[in-house]
């Protein structure tokens, strides 16, 4: 990530605060966070404000378009510029798949989606005119699920959205490859979090794991930094599973 300026959304919490920790040590020369809860995004700035990076908050609630560009401007103005931005905001709440309710509907795909939407475009809008770092003008990774490929009944209305992040991420690939800017996702399996831990269903995600396992939060950092960083130069477009054999693709 060196020399990058970052912004997280969802990054006060879980995969988004480890990675505005990753970025820093990876280099990043700035580093904002977008989150619904901005206390979480200001404490998990502390390593970059440890090492005097500029650094940016913005409190968001993403399901509605004019904050997610408001949002976005006040990281423009906080930063200098966006490099690259990672989309980890979502929710995931379970529900019996013959119980879900409208709102329940509503709250996944305003989050998961159209919020991932909208700060697609409002990246989209800046890098499209800001002078590129080498080759690449942005960067643009969304996190999604390895429930977006597999029958995952007992949380339908995630695995759709997570789906639709998918179709998302190859369409916005499309349209701004010609400006040199790379859109991928990473669709881990379940991760040990402190939330999943604490909810319960870890346990049975992972019993169809040929590891044994959830996937440390670290482990999939990994991935998103290298689609989110300067060594790719080349692939966009791509989802990257990394499921420890939960599925193969």
């Amino acid at each position: 990530m060196k020399d990058l300026s970052v912004v997280i959304v969802g990054g006060g919490s879980g995969l988004g605060a480890l990675l505005a920790d990753r970025v820093v040590e990876e280099g990043a020369s700035a580093v904002g966070i977008i989150d619904i809860n901005p206390d979480a995004a200001e404490a998990a700035l502390g390593s970059a404000r440890a090492k005097g990076l500029p650094t940016a908050v913005a409190r968001c609630d993403i399901q509605v378009g004019p904050e997610c560009h408001a949002a976005f401007e006040k990281m423009v103005a906080g930063l200098g510029r966006v490099d690259t931005i990672i989309n980890c905001a979502a929710i995931y709440p379970r529900r019996p798949p013959l119980e879900i309710t409208d709102a329940e509907w509503d709250a996944s795909n305003g989050i998961n989606i159209k919020g991932t939407y909208h700060m697609m475009v409002a990246a989209v809008r800046h890098m499209q005119g800001q002078e590129p770092k080498g080759e690449v003008r942005g960067r643009i990774v969304n996190i999604t699920s390895v429930d977006a490929f597999k029958a995952h009944p007992q949380n339908m209305h995630y695995a759709a959205t997570k789906a639709a992040v998918v179709s998302l991420t190859r369409s916005f690939a499309h349209l701004v490859a010609p400006d040199n800017i790379l859109v991928n996702s990473v669709a881990p399996a379940g991760m040990a979090t402190e939330k999943a831990v604490a909810s319960g269903f870890l346990a049975e995600l992972t019993k169809a794991s040929p590891l044994g396992r959830g996937a440390k939060p670290p482990e999939i950092a990994e991935w998103v930094l290298m689609a989110a960083g300067p060594k790719n130069t080349f692939m966009t477009g791509e989802n990257i599973i990394v499921s420890g054999g939960y599925i193969y693709a």
